[in-house]
């Protein structure tokens, strides 16, 4: 038997890229240890490992950022290797000084590289040198408006203000005119320090009409170096990716090659070892800049595995181990189409903000080409802790329009119950036309959703229907309509938050369900299954009242999708009497008033800017809440006079708490 590469791995992280370090570490029959703090204690990541480390408390500061202690755990357990994953250590250089003091192995590449890929100024020169193209910009950090105001005259409105530290879009502004320039570089390097302990920011030219284009390139510890195409990120929203594919439909072969060069360049000058990435913003004329390297495993790495056939942390594994890149340039080809979509738990109706809670129901989508990232599991929390993403889910096929088929049809299938998704966001992009011909910048979801996606509720008619075909299938299923029976049952379906008394009534000598829905009105359903109820992927073909349908259900436990054309729905069944609870519980209510401000999330109530007597004006800044590792500013809104300070600084507070009241002006 192969000695393996190492005895035993420690994954220093969480979620979903923890289950996905663990998984190529066990192919290669690596040992596991995962570490964990006390919200995580029965968390995927900790039940899939051969070694489990508590950490610490459940914030991340206290527990999964607490190097001495990962580093312990390590020790205590052996391991003679660290895979950071992504967020959190994995591109802190002194982590790694650490690790290598200790005697462990880094699984990924050295400080130096991490800490001058890390300053975006220093990065900038060293791919200057290395014949990189830069954006036009400042050479180096500036603090001082009048300097700024000259620098971006220069270089030519519309420029962006860039935290020199940055990352995840935190200290960043684009400003359109000088008159803008001395808000925006106040609100940059304030959001910068806040964020990073650091407020140096620079200043670049804005890119017009830009796509977020980067490359994947893979390098060993022997000076080879080779680059794996590109990926597509423009679709984002707040400088977060939401949909990313392999490879771009934009860039051409010419234009792939030379970016691929620069990117490779760029590691061989900065000494890289293991997986990075070098991103680069793209103008519509393909001209392309270097925005930055980022020196890690990228979330969206899937979509470039798919396309390459390549294990990324098997890579970065056998390069830790001293092992020399098993291909070459030529070596490297893509093959067909890979697009990711990331599934947050998020209100996109309330402007995207995070959704904590239970999942009382989670079950995945499967099939050929269908690739599944999570680190949660049913009966698992969604916790204020961390980053709401519950999963990156993946489609392959042989062309674009197939893998966006796929990916649409996949998150049709996806079933997650307990907090909110943007599960009908990202299906809506994928239906969107100008992302299916391609024509997409990273102001797609600004352009075409502001700050907040709605849903269209689907027509009541329809809603009715399809409760009425879902009682239908479950009383086949549980066999009780056979032959000439007449069966009568009555249920009560929840879809879309209402609730329909579905009254099922079927001979079935006539071939049809008969069922009555509200007791007035009668729906006809006749058509075949392809398989048992019970099963999932059930494919309905016949008609409803006449008109044809063709419907896909997937079925468990007397919960439903249904997925008909452009619509679908979830819906429960419960027995009739369930109506007599169910209708007269309160429909939540929400404390929305121009004179409350109120927690639109779970979180940290971490700063009051007033106090009770101040007068505030409209849309001013009055408190700060944290959650899922984001500062939200919180404003008033109205003018007038706090009359009380409702909540504590330090408070955890539930979605809708009251935080301060305000006596209007009026």
């Amino acid at each position: 038997m192969t000695k393996p590469l190492f005895s035993k791995l420690l994954i220093a992280n969480r979620g979903e890229i923890a289950c996905r370090v663990m998984r190529s570490a066990k192919a290669l029959s690596i040992a596991t240890v995962a570490v964990y703090s006390d919200v995580d204690a029965a968390a995927p990541h900790v039940l899939m490992a051969d070694e489990a480390v508590h950490i610490g408390l459940s914030p991340s500061k206290d527990s999964y950022l607490l190097a001495d202690r990962i580093i312990q755990a390590a020790k205590d357990t052996g391991a003679e290797a660290i895979h950071p994953g992504y967020g959190f250590l994995s591109e802190n250089g002194s982590f790694v000084e650490a690790v290598q003091a200790a005697g462990l192995t880094f699984v990924g590449p050295d400080v130096h590289a991490i800490k001058v890929m890390g300053d975006k100024i220093e990065a900038k020169a060293l791919a200057k040198s290395a014949g990189v193209s830069c954006v036009p910009g400042t050479d180096g950090a500036v603090s001082d408006i009048d300097e700024a105001m000259a620098e971006a005259e220069k270089i030519g409105y519309p420029v962006m203000v860039k935290a020199s530290a940055g990352g995840g879009g935190k200290g960043m502004r684009v400003i359109e005119s000088a008159t803008d320039i001395a808000d925006g570089m106040r609100a940059a390097m304030n959001e910068a320090r806040n964020a990073f302990g650091d407020d140096r920011v620079f200043i670049e030219k804005f890119v017009v009409k830009p796509r977020h284009i980067e490359i994947q390139v893979l390098a060993d510890t022997l000076g080879n170096a080779v680059y794996l195409g590109e990926r597509e990120c423009s679709v984002q929203r707040r400088h977060q990716k939401v949909i990313e594919e392999a490879p771009s439909s934009f860039i051409s072969e010419e234009t792939r090659r030379a970016m691929g060069e620069q990117a490779v360049a760029l590691a061989k000058a900065v000494q890289y070892r293991s997986a990075g990435t070098v991103e680069f913003i793209v103008g519509s004329d393909q001209d392309f800049y270097f925005l930055e390297m980022n020196t890690r495993l990228q979330v969206e790495h899937p979509v470039t595995e798919e396309v390459y056939g390549l294990d990324l942390v098997e890579m970065m594994l056998r390069v830790a181990a001293g092992e020399t890149l098993p291909i070459q340039q030529d070596d490297i080809s893509p093959k067909g189409w890979s697009i990711e979509a990331r599934l947050y738990a998020e209100d996109s109706a309330r402007g995207f903000l995070p959704s904590t809670g239970q999942l009382l129901r989670y079950r995945v989508p499967m099939g050929e080409g269908v690739r599944v990232d999570s680190g949660v599991t049913e009966g698992g929390m969604i916790s204020m802790f961390y980053d709401p993403m519950i999963a990156k889910l993946i489609a392959t096929a042989p062309t674009r329009p197939e893998a966006i088929d796929k990916l649409r049809l996949a998150l049709d299938h996806y079933q997650v119950a307990g907090v909110a998704t943007n599960r009908q966001f990202l299906s809506s992009i994928l239906a969107d036309a100008d992302f299916r011909s391609g024509d997409i910048t990273t102001g797609f979801i600004a352009e075409k959703y502001g700050d907040a996606f709605v849903a269209e509720a689907p027509e009541t008619a329809l809603c009715e229907n399809l409760a009425a075909l879902a009682a239908c299938f479950y009383c086949r299923g549980q066999a009780r309509l056979q032959y000439d029976d007449t069966v009568q049952m009555a249920f009560v379906a929840v879809l879309k938050g209402q609730i329909t008394p579905v009254h099922l009534s079927l001979a079935h000598m006539s071939g049809a369900d008969q069922v009555m829905i509200n007791g007035n009105r009668t729906v006809r359903v006749t058509g075949t299954l392809d398989q048992p109820v019970s099963k999932s992927g059930i494919l309905f073909d016949g008609t409803i009242d006449e008109i044809p349908v063709a419907i896909q259900i997937d079925a468990d436990d007397h919960y439903f999708t249904l997925h008909a054309g452009a619509y679908s729905l979830s819906l429960r069944l419960y027995p009739a009497h369930a109506a007599d609870y169910i209708e007269y519980m309160p429909e939540p209510q929400t404390v929305e008033s121009d004179n409350v401000v109120i927690a639109p999330m779970p979180g940290l109530l971490t700063a009051v800017m007033v106090a009770a007597g101040d007068r505030v004006e409209q849309g001013q800044d009055v408190a700060i809440i944290e959650a899922m590792k984001m500062e939200n500013v919180l404003h008033a809104g109205t003018s007038g006079i706090v009359v009380a300070i409702e909540a504590a600084i330090g408070a955890n507070l539930n979605v809708d708490e009251v935080i301060l009241t305000i006596i209007p002006d009026d």
